[in-house]
């Protein structure tokens, strides 16, 4: 476990500090303000390039050594950056072709951030050259949390450069193109290739790209960033610096990373976070997002960024409130992370974002927000033994694993498919949504990793899969697990060809079923099962072999056809279903199933009450994080203390819509929450 996830020193509070967008007066308020807050950690230099390097080679670090000075002097220490997402005008201008290329042939300029072609070698060199420069300078300063590097990687470019890394990417994994063309079967559409050099990014076309081609360009992309970071993380290390190092995963709506690869080459995993809805549906969104993080890294994790005053939904900006700025930043540390982190420190007067929240917002400390910001360090350092990690074990026990796979989503993106609402996102988050709703814990999980502590195992999507995963899951079922899977799973292998012979193809025999057709539904339209549920979207005409019906279709085009079925193998059990469940009948579905198989909530009486409860194991033992998002009071009753209020729960803790509670349990501890 690194250092910073240790938590030794308590949680981490404060978030990007720009002070080279302010002039020095402004400085020396930010650190009584942050002093106020009881900020304790700031990140610098994310976007700084143009004024360290101003000119190619020649640095400007004179600034940045008066800002560490004042951070260092106030007692503040930080994450130093590296500033590559956003290379400087001077860049574009010297190197026009490290320029990244849309996919229509489009080359962009300099004028935002991000941008760059990640396989450009002069943008490498630059990268590597930053890096060392900044490693050498500042890696053993005492103040320095850690290595920030770069900032949420994710542009593609579809330029020359990619092309040429794209064909090395493809010899090394391919051999031949004999190999290459049977994979990609470019038999279809006289795509046969005879030459590497043939071979490019998928571009902007007549009609419809290769599938095949289309998702090995995302898995290069992924490990052609991959291998950038490890360029810039090996300027570090041989500069002499131990500092630990990490690069922020940005979700939710676009992913271009393989999560599980990336994890294995940091020493502490981040995140940038930031809420979809205004709606009640954010708080699990939180959950959705620190789950993740937290299966990823395998325990303790950052939380990189969130915003403190705004919820960004569609073409407009909603206030977040503070109560739930603080049930959100507390929902974080619930889940594993180690600290409460944000953008940024203050709202830009000027540039692209000066709309974007901050912890000191327009109007200054003299508001609600900045209050609130007050109110969350205090209450970080009054809970500061939380982050003492267990010395083994994990941080949140959970009975249920959700698979998450890159290739999932990106398989599942492939163009003109039975029904492009199809989303592989949504349906792990509806998933995952259920199990939040019934107050149940749960992982996420690596395909082919250990999965024998969990009693169910969800592939809610996988439209495509390889032989292993399929052997992975039939072992875990034959070993006594449960495993569910959704609608449009094991259709194809993983070089996106169908299996023939009926579907799920793949996993026809471990699930005992074979669908004849996919019958996907009209938009706005619904069905029913005998058992009472809804279904919108998909449809499946589906033949049981050996498998037993679990629920039929109750009207529509396939009244009377199974359309969830279940398998006993060995000691376990195979589910499937044919059909996609809204969100309440998904709800009961889950809660059914967890009954049946002995996995409780953490805490039964605060289902439905309004009130998350989540237990997280420390070095002194559980705590309870309560976070009330309901309407009506509620009383917690059991053994423990809050450690925000000092009080004893024995006799029952009021907590008001809104509030929240961090209780320390007493060994052998029962709770009881009440409606008041």
């Amino acid at each position: 476990m690194s250092e910073i996830a240790s938590g030794t020193a308590g949680f981490l509070f404060g978030g990007d500090y720009n002070p080279e967008q302010w002039p020095r007066e402004v400085w020396t308020e930010d650190m009584e303000l942050m002093r106020r807050a009881g900020v304790n950690t700031t990140t610098i230099g994310v976007f700084s390039w143009a004024v360290l390097e101003p000119r190619e080679g020649e640095f400007d670090a004179a600034w940045l050594d008066e800002v560490i000075a004042t951070l260092d002097e106030a007692g503040i220490s930080f994450f130093l950056a590296t500033p590559t997402a956003s290379p400087p005008p001077w860049f574009t201008r010297v190197y026009p072709d490290a320029m990244p290329v849309r996919p229509d042939g489009t080359r962009v300029v300099h004028g935002s951030r991000d941008t760059y072609a990640i396989s450009a070698p002069a943008y490498r060199a630059a990268c590597r050259r930053v890096a060392r420069f900044l490693a050498e300078r500042y890696g053993q300063h005492p103040r320095l949390r850690g290595w920030h590097v770069h900032n949420e990687y994710g542009t593609i470019d579809h330029g020359p450069h990619a092309a040429a890394a794209f064909r090395r990417w493809l010899q090394a994994k391919y051999g031949d193109l004999s190999t290459l063309n049977d994979a990609w079967y470019t038999a279809f559409w006289s795509q046969h290739y005879s030459d590497w050099e043939d071979i490019l990014p998928p571009r902007q076309t007549q009609y419809l790209a290769n599938p095949a081609q289309v998702v090995d360009f995302k898995r290069f992309c992924s490990d052609e960033m991959l291998a950038a970071y490890d360029e810039q993380v090996a300027e570090i290390r041989a500069a002499g610096s131990t500092a630990q190092v990490t690069t922020n995963f940005m979700l939710p709506t676009w992913n271009h990373l393989d999560q599980w690869d990336w994890a294995e080459h940091q020493d502490v995993v981040s995140i940038d976070h930031y809420l979809d809805t205004s709606g009640p549906d954010g708080e699990a969104h939180v959950a959705y997002a620190s789950d993740l993080t937290r299966s990823w890294a395998g325990g303790a994790w950052l939380l990189m960024e969130q915003n403190a005053t705004g919820i960004r939904e569609t073409d407009r900006t909603f206030v977040k409130d503070s109560d739930r700025m603080i049930r959100n930043s507390l929902g974080y540390i619930a889940r594993g992370s180690q600290s409460s982190l944000f953008f940024q420190w203050r709202a830009g007067a000027a540039g692209a974002e000066s709309w974007h929240g901050a912890l000191v917002p327009h109007t200054g400390p003299q508001s609600r927000s900045f209050d609130a910001v007050v109110r969350l360090g205090a209450m970080l350092a009054q809970i500061a033994e939380v982050a003492e990690l267990p010395a083994e074990g994990p941080l949140i026990e959970a009975q249920i694993g959700i698979v998450w796979d890159a290739n999932g989503w990106w398989s599942l993106d492939t163009p003109h498919l039975p029904n492009e609402e199809l989303s592989y996102a949504a349906e792990v988050r509806a998933t995952h949504r259920s199990l939040w709703r019934a107050g149940i814990a749960c992982d996420f999980v690596r395909p082919r990793a250990d999965a024998t502590g969990y009693r169910i195992l969800a592939v809610p999507s996988m439209f495509a899969l390889d032989d292993a995963t399929v052997s992975w899951l039939t072992a875990y079922v034959e070993a006594g697990g449960h495993l569910v899977v959704g609608h449009f799973t094991g259709v194809a292998d993983e070089n996106q060809r169908v299996v023939l012979g009926g579907y799920p193809g793949r996993l026809r025999d471990l699930l005992g079923v074979r669908v004849e057709e996919i019958r996907p539904l009209a938009a706005g339209r619904t069905h029913t099962l005998t058992d009472g549920a809804e279904i919108e979207q998909w449809t499946e005409r589906m033949h049981l072999e050996t498998a037993d019906e679990v629920a039929a279709y109750a009207d529509g085009d396939l009244a009377g056809l199974p359309a969830i079925a279940r398998r006993r193998v060995g000691g376990g059990t195979a589910t499937y279903l044919s059909a996609r469940l809204v969100q309440k009948s998904r709800d009961a579905f889950w809660t059914t199933l967890c009954q049946a198989h002995g996995v409780t909530p953490t805490l039964p009486d605060a289902v439905g009450t309004g009130l998350e409860v989540v237990r997280r194991r420390a070095a002194r033992g559980d705590y309870l994080f309560c976070l009330h998002h309901g309407n009506e009071a509620v009383r917690i009753a059991g053994t423990g203390e809050d450690l925000l209020t000092g009080r004893t729960t024995d006799r029952g803790l009021l907590l008001t819509p809104g509030e929240v509670a961090v209780i320390r349990e007493r060994p052998g501890a029962t709770w009881h929450v009440t409606a008041v």
